[in-house]
């Protein structure tokens, strides 16, 4: 569930970086076809970018250092152990559970939108014609689905150039982008800025569709005067392209008369590629950051241990402190953490006297997985020692070793038990 959290921010930053490309430098032109392959293009892109990454010069073979598990803490007085960290545990769950209850809700709400649309045409279509008069909507007008809607209050001039100005809309096949924008924004119904992509989306299809119109022999003042006539009506479907949505009237209205982009406003694109690289570069570095955070040492070193437990060191080879990829314990470790919490108990004479602190214990995973050379790094008393000893040895094998140029080694591993008194 982490990993998933990290792609949706990850595709959060890409699409903040592509906007940001497309505000600047092309949302003023009017080159609608490039525009609108550009808003598809980031929304896909961004998708897909927080699967690459880019390993920085001498990353090849990322140092790893001996690992440290998480504090287990044993309660004395309950008699059972808990982990630390279990707040960021918890906190991730409320995360998650917010995210996927917005995910429901958006959802559900897209699909009510297009059974709404659904039973509109089967109601009111008809076999022969792609024209459906309806009743009731605040709307001049929309498309979808291979569909023209048109409300019979309009004059039928009127009608008939929003007929023609819908039908461009279906030409260009903008009910696609529609669609295709709308499920991304259900899984990132938590980003302002793909909002802003729906938003910028439309204009962009209302641009192309007005300009289909004025280059017919319609005039740009008789065109612009139907616009007027339906300023103060309101859209009526998220999923269509609108006729008469009233936020983007000024702005069709200023796009009409502006004068037309030339072929060298193409050369802004340039511009997204070290945008883009840029960002690519710090997603990066933050995932060889994570690794590193996740798998260096924990603690500082630790002082010269006391006499430790007898221990059974029948492997001769020296584990490593730093290898390519750390030993995999089965159920990972969570795993790991969760059987030496069930299996420690607070020794029974250790209570009576009050004796608590924390014990580190050291082994090591061998090339074949299994547990050896358990050692007490830091003591508190001989009967806590040995419980912390007793339970670190009956550690079952790992699933998979550590790995060192190409090799399965020998790797040491450290977890501090805490035995606490309440």
């Amino acid at each position: 569930m982490n990993a998933f959290i990290i792609y949706m921010v990850k595709v959060s930053a890409y699409l903040a970086a592509f906007y940001a490309v497309y505000t600047i430098l092309l949302s003023r032109d009017t080159m609608y076809s490039r525009n609108r392959l550009f808003i598809l293009f980031s929304v896909a892109s961004s998708l897909l970018l927080p699967f690459i990454t880019v390993p920085a010069a001498g990353s090849g073979k990322f140092p790893v250092f001996i690992r440290v598990l998480s504090d287990i803490f044993v309660d004395g007085s309950a008699g059972q152990a808990a982990p630390s960290g279990v707040d960021g545990k918890n906190g991730l769950q409320v995360v998650s559970g917010i995210y996927f209850a917005g995910l429901f809700i958006f959802g559900l709400k897209l699909i009510i939108d297009f059974a709404e649309l659904i039973l509109l045409i089967l109601r009111n279509k008809n076999n022969n014609n792609h024209i459906i008069r309806f009743q009731g909507f605040n709307t001049a007008g929309f498309s979808a689905f291979g569909y023209v809607f048109v409300s019979t209050r309009l004059p039928n001039d009127e009608a008939d150039e929003i007929i023609r100005h819908e039908e461009n809309h279906l030409n260009y096949f903008h009910s696609i982008d529609i669609i295709f924008i709308e499920i991304v924004r259900v899984i990132q119904w938590f980003n302002p800025i793909i909002y802003l992509y729906g938003r910028s989306l439309r204009a962009i299809h209302e641009y192309q569709a007005d300009a289909g119109c004025i280059n017919t022999d319609m005039p740009v003042g008789n065109y612009q005067r139907i616009l007027l006539n339906q300023v103060f009506k309101s859209k009526i479907f998220t999923v269509t392209n609108s006729f008469s949505n009233p936020t983007l009237i000024k702005k069709r209205m200023i796009m009409m008369t502006k004068k037309r982009s030339t072929a060298l406003a193409n050369l802004k694109l340039l511009m997204v590629l070290p945008v883009i690289t840029i960002v690519l570069l710090i997603v990066s570095s933050c995932n060889q950051g994570n690794e590193a955070k996740e798998f260096a040492t924990e603690i500082a070193p630790p002082p010269p241990p006391p006499p430790p437990p007898v221990a059974d060191n029948s492997s001769t080879a020296e584990p490593f402190v730093e290898v390519d990829q750390m030993p995999v314990f089965t159920s990972g470790d969570d795993g790991l953490i969760k059987f030496i919490m069930e299996n420690t108990r607070y020794p029974e004479t250790a209570k009576t006297k009050g004796i608590q602190g924390k014990v580190i214990v050291r082994f090591a995973v061998e090339a074949d997985g299994s547990v050896d050379k358990v050692t007490i790094l830091k003591g508190v008393d001989p009967e806590l020692d040995k419980e912390a000893f007793r339970v670190v040895s009956a550690l079952p094998a790992f699933e998979k070793p550590g790995i060192k140029d190409g090799k399965e080694v020998a790797v040491w591993f450290m977890v501090p038990i805490n035995f606490q008194l309440k």
